[in-house]
């Protein structure tokens, strides 16, 4: 089984709150520290994206990747019932002591269980999904999640700023390589997907999937709603 260097950082954070640095190596520049303290955040310090997507859930949620649960709790203490997913069995941990109701380890792509009326990814969660052959993959499996008038929700944003006008050749430029580094270990590298509106829009329609852009932030940024039509 893979190293799971992420949800053993969150853990140690939320253990002690003086986990060491979590870093994330790229191949377009220099490594970056990942901030710990954004994955517990409340409700009056989360964006105003994030906010809006909370505020369009309805029905029966499955938030997927759903890291520390903070998502999963705020939509708890609305009143709608949440399933929180994430493939980390030491995120599910935190997210159980942490009072989230239903949480679950599995893997979104393997996941056949319940049907439910919205699906929410949050902090590009749709990233999980690397490319983007593997994001069509995603939009035909998740149609089969959905209860009839169900909804995708997530947020992505265009990363063309990073090559400064000039993306690589070849692949799609939102499709970047990562690899976590924590305590002098270091997991495989993985694929971790941006993607701009426009490409989404395109790819959603050739997918069978309507689409609506709530609303745009400041930095590339967007929120996305999307429901099948076929």
């Amino acid at each position: 089984m893979a190293k799971d260097i992420f949800g053993q950082a969150l853990w140690d954070h939320f253990k002690t709150a003086k986990s060491a640095k979590l870093f994330i190596n790229n191949k377009y520049g220099p490594k970056e520290e990942m901030p710990l303290d954004i994955y517990f955040r409340g409700e009056d310090e989360m964006p105003d994206l994030e906010l809006l997507a909370l505020d369009q859930c309805k029905g029966r949620v499955l938030d997927i990747g759903a890291g520390a649960g903070s998502h999963a709790l705020v939509l708890q203490q609305r009143g709608i019932e949440v399933t929180a997913m994430d493939i980390s069995g030491k995120a599910v941990a935190i997210m159980q002591e942490r009072g989230v109701k239903q949480a679950i380890e599995h893997d979104i792509f393997n996941y056949g269980g319940e049907k439910f009326d919205t699906l929410l990814l949050l902090m590009n969660g749709i990233g999980l999904c690397g490319n983007i052959q593997q994001l069509r993959v995603f939009l035909q499996h998740t149609k089969k999640l959905l209860k009839p008038g169900g909804q995708l929700l997530f947020d992505s944003s265009d990363i063309a700023y990073l090559y400064e006008g000039n993306p690589p050749a070849g692949n799609y430029y939102g499709e970047l390589w990562y690899q976590y580094a924590y305590k002098g270990q270091k997991n495989e590298w993985f694929q971790w997907l941006y993607i701009d509106a426009d490409t989404l829009i395109q790819v959603a329609a050739e997918e069978g999937w309507a689409i609506e852009i709530l609303d745009e932030d400041d930095m590339d940024g967007y929120l996305a709603r999307l429901m099948p039509i076929d």
